[in-house]
């Protein structure tokens, strides 16, 4: 497939009805209102469950040393998600179709069950941390996590991609009070402006306990599934080369964004660390700032909990049921009722509902195994990024002005080998547990 002028002709008609304007700031506000969401939604769900209990682990063990972590992995996110979002509009496809045209069945497959493995395994870290979050205000698991899992279904089955998207935004939104309860804690804005800037080493240097949150940072602030849903998303909204510049800026929103409140959640367990409080996840956290920083804390720790679980749910299912939907040929769109896209709906709701069923489970070690599949994820990320780097590269499929830049794939390189190299030192940690101290 090759781009042709024609598609890059703008257009502010949406559903058959077309939007008048008489000034060109008024149209430029409108398409950048109809375009926004892919970006901001992707970046912002993937401060998910599990980047909210890496984030206040990295505050709670570490203080603010590793901000500049945050800092730098913003542009990456950026990088990574305007290529995403470049891709869905040339192509009009999601990324896993992609991948089976033009590399064949056998990548397609691999890329395939990679993501459904580490997908469905985030899906357990969301229904962990409801559970969680819920069970330390007083929620049982055996309410709170049916009751979830029958909401994010119903969220979905409305056959109304505009609707999930205005709920969805509402609920990344809410995040902003993340940013409140930074404020409440009074940090040293001194230090932190300096340790986003100036990268810092905890006192106790390099240890293995540091090396597996990096990588786990990594792994959560830049997940495989963001990849796959943000170029399904733009394709859902039937996107053109006209609103590229607006599906830039949405993405670049998106990233400033998730990254500030990273930071906020590094902010609140810092708190934590400066007070001594010992903890496994942000529940327990939230519970023991209660006496120290009042009941809003608790609550807002708990709940904001709560939402990033329910955006990480509904995000990373919805990538897991587009990718497997492009594959088996079915229909597979937001727009469609459940009765003319069902097998993509019944993964949705498979994915949920499993996912959901296996955290009633007694015992499962629910902090673990938060925590080791952010550190999977990051594992899988670098082969991900090469299928991605390479259909940006693909002339035949983007056409000269559309391809990459030679400053681009620079970039692009250099972030796949550190993220091999990241992966590398995690495999040897693995193998020679000695090779760091602990």
């Amino acid at each position: 497939m090759r781009v042709t002028e024609a598609q890059f002709e703008p257009t502010l008609a949406t559903n058959g009805r077309g939007v008048v304007v008489s000034r060109s700031w008024q149209k430029h506000l409108l398409t950048f209102l109809m375009v926004f969401g892919p970006g901001l939604i992707v970046m912002e769900a993937d401060n998910d469950a599990g980047a909210v209990s890496t984030y206040m682990q990295a505050g709670g063990q570490y203080g603010l040393h590793l901000l500049w972590l945050l800092v730098l992995l913003l542009p990456i996110c950026y990088f990574v998600q305007e290529m995403v979002a470049r891709l869905g509009i040339a192509t009009g496809k999601g990324h896993a179709a992609m991948i089976y045209e033009r590399f064949g069945k056998w990548w397609g497959h691999f890329s395939l069950i990679d993501l459904l493995a580490v997908n469905f395994l985030t899906l357990i870290t969301e229904f962990a941390a409801i559970s969680l979050a819920l069970s330390a205000l007083g929620v049982s698991p055996y309410i709170s996590v049916p009751v979830s899992a029958i909401g994010l279904t119903l969220m979905v089955v409305t056959g109304s991609y505009l609707r999930w998207e205005r709920i969805v935004i509402a609920l990344c939104l809410m995040d902003v009070v993340w940013f409140v309860l930074a404020y409440i804690v009074h940090p040293n804005w001194a230090t932190v402006a300096h340790n986003s800037i100036v990268p810092t080493m905890p006192s106790g240097g390099i240890t293995s306990s540091l090396v597996f949150l990096v990588i786990a940072i990594v792994g959560t602030t830049i997940a495989p599934w963001q990849l796959f849903f943000q170029q399904s998303c733009v394709a859902e909204k039937r996107l053109r080369f006209a609103d590229l510049k607006w599906a830039r800026l949405d993405t670049l929103i998106g990233a400033i964004f998730t990254v500030c409140v990273a930071g906020a959640m590094m902010l609140v367990g810092n708190y934590g660390y400066e007070h001594h409080i010992a903890f496994q996840d942000p529940a327990q956290l939230a519970v023991a700032l209660a006496p120290i920083a009042g009941k809003f804390m608790r609550n807002g720790v708990l709940l904001l909990m709560v939402n990033a679980a329910v955006l990480g749910t509904t995000a990373i299912s919805l990538a897991s049921a587009w990718a497997y939907g492009e594959v088996k040929g079915w229909e597979h769109s937001l727009h469609k009722k459940v009765s003319e896209a069902p097998g993509f709906y019944a993964t949705y709701v498979l994915c949920v509902g499993a996912a959901a069923a296996i955290v009633l489970l007694p015992h499962v070690p629910l902090q673990l195994v938060i925590i080791s599949v952010q550190v999977f994820a990051g594992l899988i990320l670098p082969s991900a990024i090469i299928f991605l780097q390479l259909l940006l590269n693909d002339r035949e499929l983007l056409g000269d002005r559309w391809v990459n830049r030679p400053w681009n794939n620079y970039i692009n390189w250099t972030i796949i080998a550190v993220l091999f190299a990241l992966s590398l030192l995690l495999a040897a940690q693995v193998i020679l547990p000695n090779i760091f101290p602990n």
